[in-house]
Formats: structure tokens, sequence, C-alpha cells
């Protein structure tokens, strides 16, 4: 019989609706970041680093670039005969057929999947978090404290407490109260949403809390395992960790990246990050080009100016055109002397010549305030922007779109543009 001492089990099925167009085709851990790479590419690289060898890939809201991507393991080393990765979207049972509707109910459809590997230990983990961990020592963790659920916890300003799920431990680190989202938190130490269960606990959990709609683990796993007395300790993480979530905090994770001395390296090599790569000819950089403190993927061509900047492989930049505090990510084309400052230009987008965008003054966005702010210009994926128009700022643009669609060749700031065919 196979016998794993740990498997992890990812939950890569949620849209990230606050990362607004950018994920109306593609779901939030599929989202490009850093250049070359995918969300997702930081937990699988993780497990791989950190010695796990089997993962669970819980897929759900637009599956197909997440699937792709992820193959059948190889370039994280995770094609093996036993164990390796899996993709594990909702299916249809003998008795029922329904969608994951919350993130514990997620795992507990996928239980025959983990028994099958009989693990001591299973660990939780998010898609959509940029960070850099080693699991086998929160492992070694939970062993030393003897735990049924070790959560892993950082500390978060007071301000920050409300959008977190907040654990209340004692000076042993053993947990002895929950606040979700609280308004007067009573700690500063905020779950990251990774967990590792003694697999006996967390199945009890599941088949007990079953019929529980949308079953979640920080609404029921966690309150129902503290209240049966569970042994419950919070592992204190200091290292960098960023949830990518909304548009903002995105953005900014990428901007740290190109700093003088950045708070999250890409470039250890001791922890590398893995990701799937398409075999692409070197970057060209024309004599007029210029580049200060940005990332250029492989396969570009560069003849613009590029300041503090991510760019994404194969992407074309036109004479004359200066990039300025903005994500370009893979195959996306960019006309000649156009001004793009502060904006995200998802993947295969065509801006034409002429584009200026982030001008004007910044108003807030008339249909998604809460998505659509920090002055960013959003461009989802395959959008066409066309000749001499000019864009405000938090604005968002979706779609193949005309010179008829920009009132005096503008779109203000505030207003959001979505063409037939593509919906929020």
């Amino acid at each position: 019989m196979i016998k794993k001492e740990m498997i992890a089990m990812l939950l890569a099925g949620g849209q990230g609706s606050r990362l607004g167009i950018l994920t109306l085709k593609v779901a939030k851990p599929a989202v490009a970041f850093g250049g070359k790479y995918r969300i997702i590419d930081f937990p699988l690289s993780n497990c791989i680093n950190s010695g796990i060898d089997t993962v669970g890939v819980l897929t759900q809201y637009q599956p197909l670039r997440l699937n792709t991507h992820i193959g059948i393991g190889i370039p994280w080393d995770l094609d093996r005969n036993i164990g390796g990765v899996t993709v594990l979207p909702p299916y249809e049972k003998n008795t029922s057929s329904e969608w994951y509707t919350g993130t514990a109910n997620a795992i507990y459809q996928n239980l025959d999947y983990m028994e099958t590997y009989n693990p001591e230990y299973v660990l939780i983990l998010s898609g959509d978090h940029v960070y850099k961990m080693d699991y086998e020592v929160m492992l070694d963790y939970h062993k030393d404290k003897g735990a049924d659920v070790t959560i892993a916890a950082m500390p978060v300003s007071m301000e920050e407490t409300k959008r977190f799920g907040i654990v209340i431990a004692d000076n042993n680190n053993e947990i002895n109260d929950f606040q979700e989202k609280p308004e007067e938190a009573k700690s500063n130490l905020a779950s990251m949403g990774i967990y590792i269960f003694t697999f006996d606990k967390l199945k009890e959990a599941l088949l007990s809390l079953a019929k529980q709609p949308g079953l979640d683990f920080g609404k029921h796993i966690i309150p129902y395992c503290y209240s049966n007395g569970c042994k419950m300790y919070a592992y204190e993480y200091n290292g960098y960790w960023k949830d990518v979530g909304t548009l903002s905090s995105y953005w900014q994770a990428n901007m740290e990246l190109v700093d003088i001395i950045p708070e999250f390296n890409l470039y250890e090599e001791y922890w590398k990050i893995y990701t799937k790569s398409d075999t692409l000819p070197p970057q060209y950089i024309a004599g007029e080009a210029k580049i200060e403190k940005s990332i250029i993927g492989e396969g570009c061509n560069i003849y613009g100016e590029i300041y503090n900047s991510v760019i994404g492989c194969g992407v074309i930049v036109g004479k004359g055109t200066v990039i300025r505090d903005s994500i370009i990510m893979k195959d996306s084309q960019i006309g000649e002397n156009c001004s793009i400052q502060k904006s995200i230009i998802a993947e295969r987008a065509v801006i034409h010549d002429y584009v200026r965008t982030g001008v004007g003054q910044e108003i807030p966005n008339k249909t998604d305030p809460h998505i659509y702010d920090f002055g960013l210009v959003t461009i989802g994926e395959n959008t066409v922007i066309p000749l001499n128009v000019s864009i405000g700022k938090n604005t968002a643009i979706s779609g193949f779109t005309e010179a008829s669609d920009y009132p005096d060749g503008n779109l203000e700031s505030g207003e959001t543009l979505i063409k037939a065919g593509d919906a929020i």
C-alpha cells in the first residue's frame, strides 16, 4: 500500500473577482506574475523545494490555462509514477454532481484522492499567494508540538486585521481563540490560509461537517477542530508573503521585484521558482532603446524606453514609446510613440501608435471603485486599443475597441469600457 508522510492540497479554483478584467478568462492562480511566472508557480515551487512530491491541485473557475500550464508537472519535477501533481476538477458522482462550494468542500470531495496515499499529514495551501516557505520546517514544528492542526500566521498591522482571520495564541503559541475578519482584533496574528492537519483529524472534521453549505476552513473546519479538543498551534512566519488578490496589491508586488534590493528575490540559487517556459529567442534591445530598473522577458523586441516596469516574454515595444511603472504581460504589442503610465496590460493586447494611458486626474471608477483604484489603468487580454487615444486613471478596458468608442479620442478617468463578447 502507498504511504506518504505528507501530501499537499492546493486550492486553485478561485475566480479572483477583485482582479477585475484580468480574470475574465483565466483563474487567479494562472495570472502572469514577474515577467515569466504564473502565481501558482510559487506554492508549487515551495512544495518541491520542501521535499513534497505529491500535490493535488483543485481547479474550478476557467481551468483551461491552469491545466495547460501545470500539464504533468515536468517543470516542478512533479511528473512521478507515484504521487506527482494531479489536477482535481469537480466531477460527476453517482449520487450527485456539484461544484466545489467552499474551500473545505473542495477538499471533502477529494477524500478518495487523499486516502490513496494514506498520508499522516495533509498540507492545505492557497494557489494565489506569492511567497517562499519551507513547509518541511512547518511540519517539524507541527510534530514537535504534538499538534493536530498547525496554522501558519504572520503579524500584520492592527489596521489590517479586519481583512484576515485572526488567531489568538498563548506564549507557547497554542491557539485559544479565533476571530474572522474582526472589527476589534484581540491579536495581530493573521492566518495565511496555510494549514497542516493530522489526516485523521481532518477526515473526521470533513465527514462530520459534510452537509454544511459552503463548507470553509476558516468558518467551519477550524472552529470545529477547536471545539472538539484538537491541539492547535500557530506557526509564526516572518518572511515575505503577499496576497495578490487586488489590482493594487498585484501591481505593488510586481513593482517590488524591480527595487534596487528587491524584498522578494527571484534569483536565489537555493530556492528556485520553477515554471513552464516556452522556447523563445533572447531579447532584442535596439540601439536607441533605454531600460532602467526593469525586468524584460525572453523574446522581447524593445525599441522604446522602459522605466521601473515588468515586461513579460515576447512583448514588442515600438520606437518613441515610453513605459513607466507598468506591467506588460506576454505577447502584447505596444506601438510607436505611446506613453504608458502605471498600467497593467494583460496578455496578447495590441496597443496602436500614439496611445497615452494614465493621463488626467484621479477620479474613482464609476462602476467598480473597489476594484479599479490606485490610479491604475487595466487593459484585459486580447484587447485592442486604436490609434491616437488617451486613457485616464482608474479605468478598465476589455475587448476589440474602435475609435468610435472614445469620444473626442478620450476615455476619461473612472470609466469602464467592456466591448460585446466580454462581460464582468
